[in-house]
């Protein structure tokens, strides 16, 4: 079984910073990919940025040159820093790995519960 939990949401001004990390838990698995999707609870959610077990990354157009994803492979988390924040910004962020169970061979997505981003103007 693998876990997913996001921290490090809350409420900021314009042109703030904020830190997401997604620490994943677990055993016998290999993170193939992780990203950093958002949006209203229930609702459909927008990628924002991933990161490939060789470490290349990619971002949506919204967050490019704001946004930086990032791992530390010894604590499997992973990070997002999220710079210069604007209102449209504001969403529950949520990590989504792509996971390969060593045991069985058999590879899913895995969610975390979110975490709630509001940037004030």
């Amino acid at each position: 079984q693998v876990q997913l939990v996001e921290s490090g949401g809350g409420l900021v001004q314009a042109g703030g910073s904020l830190r997401l990390s997604c620490a994943v838990s677990g055993s016998n698995f290999r993170i193939n990919a992780l990203s950093w999707y958002r949006g209203p609870p229930g609702k459909q959610r927008e990628l924002v940025a991933g990161i490939l077990r060789d470490g290349s990354t990619a971002y949506a157009d919204a967050v490019k040159g704001r946004f930086s994803i990032s791992r530390d492979n010894t604590k499997n988390t992973y990070y997002l820093q999220m710079n210069r924040l604007k209102p449209e910004d504001t969403a529950v962020y949520y990590c989504n790995g792509g996971i390969t169970m060593l045991t069985s061979g058999e590879t899913d997505r895995y969610w975390g519960p979110g975490t709630q981003v509001t940037v004030s103007s």
